[in-house]
């Protein structure tokens, strides 16, 4: 099969469109590569929580469930922007993800069901004038009294 079509690579210092065929084979390749990945690699939450650092103090006791998403949430934000923060920027991050956990796990408990309505409705807080669909036509009159 030397007829197949090879993936043109991007050309530096311009971003080329990619097609829906293109994002398919990527995306399928991308979910085969990460099923042969070993189960090693693939840290559980023991052991990640082993390899992190302390806790800071005042921090929330949270479940099991909810201490690895807050870490998830930490690796993911350390792993973009890690090496533009400094050490105490870090542990921020980190006690950050940690006390935002509690009050997103209190939302995500709240009951809902695809027919609820909105809690807050959109209101404008300026009332305006509604504008006429077709601006009426301006006559022009002449006022009398002068040189008449």
């Amino acid at each position: 099969m030397s007829d197949e079509k090879q993936i043109p690579e991007p050309v530096s210092g311009r971003r080329q469109a990619i097609t829906r065929r293109e994002f398919a084979l990527r995306a399928a390749l991308a979910s085969a590569a990460s099923t042969l990945v070993p189960g090693t690699v693939l840290a559980t939450p023991a052991t990640q929580a082993a390899a992190s650092p302390q806790e800071p103090a005042g921090t929330p006791k949270l479940a099991p469930a909810s201490q690895a998403e807050a870490e998830a949430r930490t690796q993911a934000i350390l792993s973009r922007y890690g090496s533009h923060l400094s050490e105490a920027q870090k542990a921020d991050v980190r006690r950050l993800s940690l006390v935002l956990q509690t009050p997103l796990d209190a939302l995500r408990a709240y009951p809902l069901s695809n027919g609820d309505s909105p809690a807050l409705y959109l209101k404008p807080l300026v009332e305006r004038e509604n504008r006429p669909a077709a601006p009426a036509a301006r006559v022009k009159t002449r006022k009398s009294g002068k040189g008449n």
